[in-house]
């Protein structure tokens, strides 16, 4: 006696749910990349903050020749990143904001940071 498909109704079941399943686990793993990549641009949104700030306090202070604001330019352009402010507060410190000029999806990456003599 052999069964008909009409007597087997969840017969290929197992395909959908295993075509689903991968779906999923695609989606999955494209958003913890796209997190990773955005954790990596902030990373370097940071750092180059950082190299900018310090490269304009010694600019401030006189031990670097320049402009504390084009120096911090400079720094921040060789990093892939550009100025989006810099500015001199009290104590000889500088604070210097930066953000990365290659775009993710979720976003520009920025970074901000302050340098100066310490306290």
């Amino acid at each position: 006696m052999s069964r008909s498909f009409l007597d087997q109704p969840e017969r290929g079941s197992g395909t959908v749910l295993a075509a689903g399943l991968a779906l999923v686990v695609i989606m999955a793993m494209a958003l913890v990349l796209l997190l990773a990549q955005s954790a990596v641009m902030a990373s370097r949104a940071a750092a180059a903050a950082d190299l900018a700030a310090l490269a304009a306090a010694d600019a401030l202070r006189g031990l670097v020749v320049g402009e504390p604001c084009v120096v911090a330019e400079q720094v921040a352009s060789r990093n892939a990143a550009r100025v989006v402010s810099c500015s001199e507060g009290a104590g000889q410190t500088i604070e210097v904001r930066t953000e990365l000029i290659a775009r993710t999806m979720l976003g520009t990456a920025t970074g901000r940071a302050r340098a100066g003599p310490p306290p």
